[in-house]
């Protein structure tokens, strides 16, 4: 049951701090980073894949409609929560019998890293090809991709750096 509410607090304070302050952010023109994906990939590694796929269509419909994105980051969402065990078999070896949370000390520093970055590749390469639907300004989306995986995913770790301690 604690788990269930810590997911359901974790769900409300990163939608709200997506809607109300980091759609707000647009540096340079180029980032504006996305932590609300925190959220699928820090369900437990076992956590049922329906499920998953239905709580990221959930939260990325929900940060569509604030951001009048028309189903972009429910797509992107869905995308990465579908990827996820297989992002998981690739990086790790979890025991069968085990259900960790995917952290720094479940999987190890490295591992965790790798898996945080993949998938946030993939959702931002995702979102972002999606929102110019045009390989036409290639180069620009291809930057803009590249600057906000990276700042997505300092702030990702340094977030689950923190939750860690």
């Amino acid at each position: 049951m604690k788990m269930v509410l810590q997911n359901i607090v974790s769900f409300v304070v990163l939608v709200l701090v997506q809607v109300l302050v980091l759609n707000n952010i647009h540096f340079m023109g180029y980032i504006n980073p996305y932590v609300y994906v925190l959220f699928i990939l820090l369900l437990p590694v076992r956590f049922s894949r329906l499920f998953t796929l239905i709580l990221a269509f959930a939260l990325g419909l929900i940060i569509d409609a604030f951001s009048n994105t028309y189903g972009i980051h429910a797509f992107s969402t869905v995308l990465i929560a579908f990827l996820r065990p297989f992002a998981i078999n690739l990086f790790t070896n979890i025991e069968e019998d085990t259900n960790p949370i995917p952290s720094f000390n479940s999987f190890g520093v490295f591992a965790f890293s790798k898996y945080v970055i993949t998938l946030v590749f993939i959702h931002h390469a995702s979102f972002f090809l999606l929102e110019i639907f045009s390989f036409t300004a290639f180069g620009y989306t291809l930057l803009r991709i590249v600057l906000n995986t990276l700042i997505t995913t300092a702030i990702l770790l340094g977030i689950c750096a923190v939750k860690r301690e």
